[in-house]
């Protein structure tokens, strides 16, 4: 197997002291290699944010080593920062709050071309079009307001953004549990085509262990900051070892798996 693209090593990251002193991450080790789509599960409160915002470089951790393409991201981030964003883009929960409501789908799309300077205007709004089609949604929106597009539009718009840039890995935080279960399916759809497509590798944050079985290739459970599990996502889903991974996938893949697209393995 080829070098990892994003690695974590006993990553550590603590918010506030003493009493109220919250432990988001306890020793994290995980691995994503080119391609890959990592699903990161857990409750709320696991640290699966945290380590989401540590990996795009908006939280430093307390300790550890976070390294991409085999450089550290401290020094991606010291030396050329806005080369490292180009390269890693984000796909959140709230479609409709990622986007600016007074600014045009079109706009929104062709923003992080504008601000990394790259095209002329004619440039910019072709590749608008081609990542409307891409994502499945007609170029005619191009010209209409967030607040006029249902949510599993805004979300395909959402990706549109993140790849404008041709992103070597896509963080999804949550990044289909704001929508109904219908429209989750045929996102979850198109982040597997785009995987497929363009090659692109994922971490992908859900609560939802169906969800994550559905869509990564090996998971990671955390709880209260600790991995306590992680493997090939047959393996960790069909024999879990912890009573913790054993409680999720329980709990959330039985009632929801009839309505999810078949596994991309």
């Amino acid at each position: 197997m080829s070098a990892p693209l994003l690695s974590l090593r006993d990553v550590h990251k603590v918010f506030g002291d003493g009493d109220t002193a919250t432990v988001a991450a306890n020793g994290v080790d995980l691995d994503i290699h080119p391609g890959e789509i990592v699903g990161l599960v857990g409750e709320s409160g696991s640290g699966k944010s945290t380590i989401a915002n540590i990996v795009l470089g908006l939280v430093r951790p307390d300790a550890g080593t976070v390294t991409f393409d085999g450089v550290r991201l401290s020094d991606h981030l010291a030396r050329n920062e806005r080369a490292f964003r180009r390269q890693v883009q984000a796909v959140f929960q709230q479609p409709l709050l990622a986007l600016d409501q007074r600014r045009r789908i079109g706009w929104s799309i062709a923003e992080p071309l504008v601000i990394h300077r790259i095209g002329t205007a004619e440039e910019r709004r072709s590749r608008v079009v081609e990542l409307l089609r891409a994502v499945g949604l007609s170029p005619d929106l191009a010209d209409r307001l967030p607040r006029e597009l249902s949510g599993g539009q805004l979300q395909r718009v959402n990706i549109a953004r993140a790849l404008t840039l041709e992103p070597r890995l896509l963080v999804c935080d949550e990044a289909v549990s704001a929508l109904d279960v219908s429209v989750q399916a045929q996102v979850l759809d198109l982040f597997l085509e785009m995987q497929d497509r363009l090659g692109i590798a994922m971490l992908f944050i859900s609560h939802n262990m169906a969800v994550v079985r559905h869509i990564s290739d090996s998971v990671v459970v955390m709880y209260h900051g600790d991995v306590v599990e992680s493997g090939p996502t047959d393996q960790v889903c069909d024999a879990p070892a912890s009573p913790y991974a054993r409680q999720l996938i329980g709990s959330w893949l039985e009632p929801v798996v009839d309505t999810l697209p078949e596994s991309h393995e």
